[in-house]
């Protein structure tokens, strides 16, 4: 028979909290838990912004820019959820997508945030296609408006 798995105190990817027999209020560690799977489950968010919103509500999502200030302070890159009237926040990992509602484009965390860039159209060479050109143009467009690239090279 093998030797039973032994746990840290969290998982190793975003740090959910785990329980153990015996421990004591176990409904706060999984409620910390489910708030944690909450904000990152499907995630979506409402933009890129170094302030907190004013008035969030619960359930609210997003990404912390570059110099963040109030309470978002010290927290760069993560993604900010309001959860209960306070604020949670996640430091993401590589293959972490998201949902930018502002853009209506897709992120992905690989090392930093990033959109994916649109293809450059066909430009140049010694035979010039324009049924060929015209296809590409029109898949490139297909993608932009899929939200699979920005509008951005």
């Amino acid at each position: 028979m093998s030797d039973p798995f032994l746990f840290d105190t969290a998982s190793p990817r975003y740090g959910l909290p785990l329980l153990f027999p015996g421990q004591s209020q176990k409904e706060v560690f999984v409620n910390e838990a489910h708030a944690l799977t909450d904000a990152l489950l499907h995630c979506a968010i409402e933009g890129e912004a170094a302030v907190p919103p004013s008035s969030p509500t619960d359930g609210e999502a997003w990404l912390v820019g570059a110099t963040p200030s109030g309470v978002w302070a010290g927290q760069a890159g993560k993604l900010a959820s309001r959860q209960a009237d306070n604020w949670i926040f996640v430091s993401p990992r590589d293959g972490l997508r998201l949902l930018d509602r502002s853009t209506g484009q897709e992120r992905r965390f690989f090392g930093s945030w990033r959109f994916l860039g649109a293809p450059l159209e066909p430009i140049g060479g010694s035979v010039v296609d324009a049924e060929a050109r015209q296809a590409i143009v029109e898949m490139i467009a297909a993608l932009k408006d899929a939200g699979i690239y920005s509008g951005e090279p």
